[in-house]
């Protein structure tokens, strides 16, 4: 059995009528952990287009190179590459789990579409990542202070990612159980 497959088992089943207040609640953390396993995706998926963005314009590691440096290995940032970008990775796809099971758990008035809800939700994590990140991450525990043109490309890359996840998370965790059926995607054409 596919992966898919097994995850749309967690998904709700059985009319309204069959339903309890306690299977409700029950049906609701299944679906967290359902969109939270989308969050992991996407989280992958964002954190290679924030690089992505961010990389030829700031020509430099992120500051996870820093902090492997400062509290693993010891010497200097630009000495581990492939560290601080598996570190980076490591962030986005975690923080992208947090997202989809916070998405998922919403119960704000659902007048938009999930996908317009994805973007509106990812803009503002992804902007508060960038402010915990700046605040707290680099001038607390990394004593890094950032010139303002480079604060506002962090800035800017945290919105990429904010963007890219909510897109991603939006557009997948909601409302359709099957999109091959749904919307009539034809393979052989």
């Amino acid at each position: 059995m596919s992966v898919s497959n097994r995850l749309r088992r967690l998904r709700p089943r059985g009319s309204p009528a069959d339903r309890t207040e306690e299977s409700d609640d029950r049906s609701r953390l299944e679906h967290a952990a359902y969109a939270g396993l989308r969050g992991l995706q996407a989280g992958f998926v964002a954190t290679l287009i924030m690089t992505a963005f961010r990389l030829p314009i700031l020509r430099s590691l992120p500051p996870s190179a820093n902090f492997y440096a400062q509290y693993v290995s010891g010497g200097d940032p630009d000495d581990h590459p492939i560290a601080g970008l598996v570190l980076h990775l490591v962030y986005g796809i975690q923080a992208g789990a947090v997202f989809g099971a916070l998405f998922a758990l919403q119960d704000a008035d659902r007048a938009i579409e999930p996908e317009q809800r994805g973007l509106l939700w990812g803009t503002v994590y992804g902007l508060a990542l960038s402010a915990f990140g700046s605040q707290i991450m680099l001038k607390e525990l990394l004593d890094i202070r950032l010139e303002a043109d480079e604060l506002a490309l962090f800035h800017a890359g945290h919105l990429v990612y904010g963007l890219s996840l909510g897109g991603w998370v939006g557009s997948r965790t909601e409302g359709v159980d099957d999109p091959e059926t749904e919307y009539e995607y034809d393979e052989g054409n």
